[in-house]
Order: structure tokens, then C-alpha cells, then sequence
């Protein structure tokens, strides 16, 4: 399931939203801190092995299993509470990616609440998004080391 997941939100990101944000930023994400990982094969390993543990377990623990748990809490874990907490995670978690530009950090907000939804449908198993966060990634990044990714 989240193998399925990832290639549609990556479809998805690469023919819909990327183009529509680029569109209303003037700008692409910025995707220019990956540059050196375009044919190089240790170094695009390496970052594999980062992004399975830094961003899909470690974002996932931290911006979907413990802060929007934490802003739920705020609301007493109503629906509505969750909601809130998974646009406002979102947005965090789309600021965490500045470093990709405003375009980036929109698409990284998108990502956010893809995640988030994974999580609630998923009866709060943060299993579901870590492995579409590390699948969706590993697309990227094997994209990025193919060169099939403007860098």
C-alpha cells in the first residue's frame, strides 16, 4: 500500500503539483543541495541511508507522531482537533524545507498532509507514512542520481 502510495503522490507531484506551484511561485523547488549526488552512487547511497532514517522515521516520529499528537491533545483529540493540528504539522513541516525555496516549501507542506492523512486513515500507525515518506523519497533521490531531475 505504501509503495502504491508513493508512485501515485510521485506522479501526482511530478505532472500536477510541482508544475502548478512553480506556476503561482515563478520558481521550481530548489533542489540544488542534491547536485552532487547526480551519478555519483556512494554519495546518492549514502544519502539513501539518510532519508530512510532522518526522513521517513525521524520526520515521521517527529512531526506526525509526536507534534500533531500533540496538537490533537490541545483539542482533546476531537476530529476537528486533528484536522487543525494536521494543517498547522504541515505547514511545519513544509518550513522545514525552506532550504528548497517557497516553491518547496508548498510542496513539502502537500507531502505533509499526505502524510498526515496516511497516518489518521491508518487508525494513528505511523508505519504507513514512514514507508510511503522513504518510498516517495528513494523515487526522488533515484531520479536525482539518474539525472532525470533538474537539479
Amino acid at each position: 500500500m505504501a509503495l502504491v502510495v508513493a508512485v501515485a503522490y510521485q506522479l501526482l507531484s511530478e505532472f500536477v503539483t510541482e508544475p502548478l506551484l512553480e506556476r503561482l511561485t515563478g520558481a521550481p523547488p530548489d533542489l540544488s543541495d542534491f547536485r552532487s549526488l547526480v551519478g555519483n552512487l556512494p554519495a546518492a547511497l549514502g544519502m539513501l541511508a539518510l532519508v530512510w532514517t532522518l526522513a521517513a522515521f525521524g520526520e515521521e516520529m517527529a512531526y506526525r507522531g509526536y507534534v500533531l499528537e500533540r496538537a490533537a491533545a490541545l483539542g482533546h483529540h476531537s476530529r476537528a482537533a486533528y484536522v487543525v493540528g494536521m494543517v498547522v504539522v504541515s505547514l511545519l513541516f513544509g518550513v522545514g524545507h525552506w532550504y528548497q525555496g517557497v516553491a518547496g516549501v508548498w510542496g513539502s507542506a502537500v507531502s505533509g498532509l499526505l502524510f498526515g492523512v496516511l497516518y489518521l486513515k491508518a487508525g494513528r500507525n505511523l508505519w504507513l507514512p514512514i514507508l510511503a515518506h522513504g518510498f516517495s523519497d528513494t523515487i526522488g533521490l533515484v531520479l536525482i542520481y539518474l539525472g532525470l531531475v533538474t537539479v
